[in-house]
């Protein structure tokens, strides 16, 4: 994923805004913390460039093992549970769903290591050929990116609705 991985977790977040009707947090902060999980795991890109110099796949980071986010996913729904008012554990929540979303979105057509750190093997449903330069290229020309541009027409969608019910509430 290239473009999408904010655009979801404002969905994601929206969703579990409408299905989650008391949250001890404002609106504004779950769809914040949301769209940071979604765009967490690619903060790594910074090691990539900046230490790493490209020399291993960004995607065989800590940040982007599923282990990791599932880990974040059953420490916060603990720590909801056990103290259901707790500001921070809903943003913990909403945070580590939205890394766990970005890492199921980038096995659309990117390597992920499901089974990391105990297997290095990496998973993809799909392999986008190399066949541009840049590499970003290969990407946008792929069909997979109908895809993204669908999630950021939804997210468009649904911010446009939310907006107009708010507006029609007021």
């Amino acid at each position: 994923m290239l473009i999408a991985h904010l655009p979801s977790g404002y969905i994601l977040a929206t969703y579990l805004l409408e299905r989650v009707r008391k949250v001890p947090v404002k609106a504004s902060w779950v769809i914040a913390a949301g769209m940071l999980g979604a765009v967490a795991p690619d903060f790594d890109m910074l090691y990539f460039f900046f230490v790493d110099h490209g020399q291993v796949h960004h995607h065989r980071y800590i940040s982007h093992w599923p282990l990791l986010w599932l880990c974040l996913t059953t420490v916060s729904l603990g720590w909801c549970w056990l103290a259901r008012t707790s500001v921070v554990g809903w943003l913990l929540l909403v945070f580590s769903l939205g890394g766990l979303l970005h890492v199921i979105l980038d096995t659309l057509a990117g390597d992920i290591w499901w089974l990391a750190p105990f297997v290095d093997q990496r998973y993809a449903l799909v392999t986008v050929p190399a066949r541009f330069k840049p590499w970003w290229l290969n990407y946008m020309a792929h069909w997979t990116f109908v895809i993204e541009l669908s999630i950021c027409a939804w997210a468009c969608l649904r911010f446009w609705r939310r907006r107009q019910a708010l507006v029609s509430a007021a």
